[in-house]
């Protein structure tokens, strides 16, 4: 078991795991003529249950990436910051970072792919930077409680 970290962390992983489902919900993307997707605004939500009714297993890998990974992570953190986590977890938690890290770039690529090939106007939603940010700030988190466990070990 890993002793208690500062209260400051404790409520930025709060936070972070609080603005996470906004983040799924939110444009990640607006875009005019993109195939297979209905609607203008793209979300890691909309963007899931379109591709759930094209490619389900696809679908399945993006929900990981998008949705699991990064609420994992959390969790995972919190466990940690409380001190109810055993030391080896807090190794695996970079790791989880980066999986959540993987889904962001999988959409910059998408919108690059997009725009470069001339099928759809594209522009970058709000949604991308929150999701962003929070997927970044779980990476800092994530490395100051592995630091603190191997300071504390």
């Amino acid at each position: 078991m890993t002793a208690r970290a500062p209260r400051a962390l404790e409520l930025a992983n709060l936070a972070v795991l609080a603005l996470l489902p906004v983040a799924w919900a939110a444009p990640l993307m607006r875009a005019q003529a993109l195939p297979f997707f209905p609607t203008s605004e793209i979300s890691i939500l909309s963007g899931v249950a379109a591709l759930w009714e094209t490619d389900a297993a696809l679908a399945v890998v993006v929900a990981l990436f998008a949705l699991a990974a990064p609420l994992a992570k959390g969790l995972a953190t919190a466990a940690a910051l409380r001190g109810l986590a055993p030391r080896r977890l807090t190794r695996w938690l970079p790791a989880l970072g980066r999986l959540a890290m993987a889904d962001v770039f999988l959409v910059a690529v998408y919108v690059v792919v997009v725009k470069g090939v001339g099928l759809a106007t594209v522009e970058t939603g709000w949604g991308l930077h929150l999701f962003t940010a929070l997927v970044l700030a779980g990476l800092a988190l994530a490395h100051l409680v592995e630091r603190s466990a191997r300071c504390s070990a």
